[in-house]
Order: structure tokens, then C-alpha cells, then sequence
């Protein structure tokens, strides 16, 4: 299963500059990285970065975290994965960038 991870585009240069990252100040704050399923992406960004520009999508496969990936209830009690390590470069299967057209988030065709 594809799990998401919206950045920043400065903090998608950051995690390719550096090859690991754990995350977004909201993620250093929290002490893991967020993630979204798909079902829970464009909710994501319409509410944690509303009329943001500049942003890219990460995916990443989930069974490839291991343990290190917890399932943890978040808004409505709905399950999100929270990724308790550093996120490598190496995690990451694709990137896209994620537009902001008309107020809303553009997602790849095809994820939701």
C-alpha cells in the first residue's frame, strides 16, 4: 500500500540535499513524520497547507518501514501512519509535483 507525504518544495530540496530528513517543523514538533493514505491526502492539504504553492507529493510503500511505521488515530478517529525514524531518500518510490489550481490541489491521476 502507497502511503503520502506532502512537503514543501524546500523541504523535498532538503531530504534530496541531505538523504534523510525527519520532516516538516510540524513533524519535529510531533516526533514522527506524517503521513496520508490516499483516501486522506487531498483532505491533508485542503486543511495543513490550504492555498500553499510549491508543494510535491511523496510516495512511499508502506510495508517497507517496517515497524518503524505506526497506525495511530487522528482526525475523526480515523487511522494515519506516523513514520517513528527518519525518512531516507531511498524510502521514496516517486514524487510529483503537487499544483494548486483554483484554490485546490491538483493530485495525480489515478491516487484518489
Amino acid at each position: 500500500m502507497l502511503i503520502y507525504k506532502i512537503f514543501r518544495a524546500e523541504e523535498w530540496a532538503a531530504l534530496q540535499a541531505d538523504g534523510s530528513t525527519f520532516g516538516a517543523p510540524v513533524d519535529l514538533a510531533d516526533g514522527y513524520v506524517h503521513f496520508s493514505t490516499a483516501a486522506q491526502a487531498a483532505e491533508t492539504a485542503a486543511k495543513h497547507f490550504a492555498g500553499a504553492e510549491g508543494l510535491v507529493l511523496l510516495a512511499v510503500e508502506a510495508d517497507s518501514l517496517g515497524e518503524a511505521l505506526q497506525w495511530e488515530p487522528s482526525r475523526g478517529g480515523a487511522l494515519f501512519p506516523h513514520l517513528y525514524r527518519a525518512l531516507s531518500l531511498s524510502d521514496v518510490l516517486w514524487c510529483r509535483d503537487l499544483p494548486l489550481v483554483d484554490g485546490a490541489h491538483v493530485f495525480p491521476g489515478g491516487m484518489l
